[in-house]
């Protein structure tokens, strides 16, 4: 089967169209079954964090086959609304989601038609505006998935660790272990998260997030019994270990 991969969208559902386009087209010229899986960061920093997550919803309800994991940027949104004082662990600052200009929680409010203001007025805008079925997708989204071919995660993974026993900690936050580990994982990691100028192969994993959160490209890669590839507008470009 044939995979493709998508990195960090934060909001940007224009880029996102336009890679699904991209996949289109690559489908149509070569035919036979495909799976597309998105590494997560769906929402924040970007202006259409609703659009994104209405345009995935609607495409896994109409039977496509799409696969969507949780980021650690999935997680900010559901959380503050189950629990208003929560902060993330994995937040180095220890400032709320709301107060931490830098993550995009007022992008994300305003595509819902909310103003950022003080915790207990925007928590009731929340509630008051957010579909719940929103909410419950993306708490409910996968932290993995494991094809012959790749690993496919938000962040990254603990190494050594078996897979059954990473903590989801790890798996939408971890840099530090994993980024500077070069031992072999067994499948290829496919990961977002951390930000490269171009998609990057280490060998031991692919980082695909190109920084479409802060004005870069939304990356596509594939994989099929061809090997590994970029995907852009003007085709496949073969991708190697650097």
């Amino acid at each position: 089967m044939r995979t493709y991969a998508i990195g960090d969208i934060h909001g940007q559902l224009g880029l996102l169209q336009q890679a699904h386009a991209r996949i289109a087209r690559d489908e149509a010229a070569r035919g036979g079954v495909s799976q597309l899986v998105h590494v997560g960061d769906l929402l924040d920093r970007g202006p259409d964090s609703r659009g994104v997550i209405d345009y995935l919803m609607q495409g896994q309800a109409e039977g496509r086959p799409w696969i969507v994991l949780k980021g650690n940027h999935d997680r900010f949104l559901p959380r503050f609304a189950a629990e208003p004082d929560w902060i993330d662990a994995g937040l180095a600052s220890g400032r709320h989601w709301l107060d931490h200009e830098k993550l995009g929680a007022a992008e994300t409010l305003a595509s819902y038609g909310i103003d950022l203001r003080d915790h207990a007025d925007t928590h009731a805008a929340v509630l008051d505006r957010v579909p719940q079925a929103h909410l419950r997708w993306l708490e409910a989204l996968p932290l993995w998935h494991l094809t012959p071919r790749a690993l496919f995660v938000h962040a990254g993974i603990r190494p050594g660790v078996d897979l059954a026993r990473q903590t989801e900690q790890d798996l939408v936050w971890i840099r530090k272990g994993f980024l500077d580990d070069a031992r072999d994982h067994g499948p290829l990691v496919v990961h977002g998260h951390t930000v490269v100028e171009r998609v990057t192969h280490f060998g031991n994993r692919l980082a695909i997030d190109t920084g479409a959160g802060h004005g870069g490209p939304l990356s596509v890669v594939v994989f099929d019994e061809t090997g590994l590839h970029l995907l852009t507008d003007e085709g496949r470009t073969p991708l190697a270990a650097a």
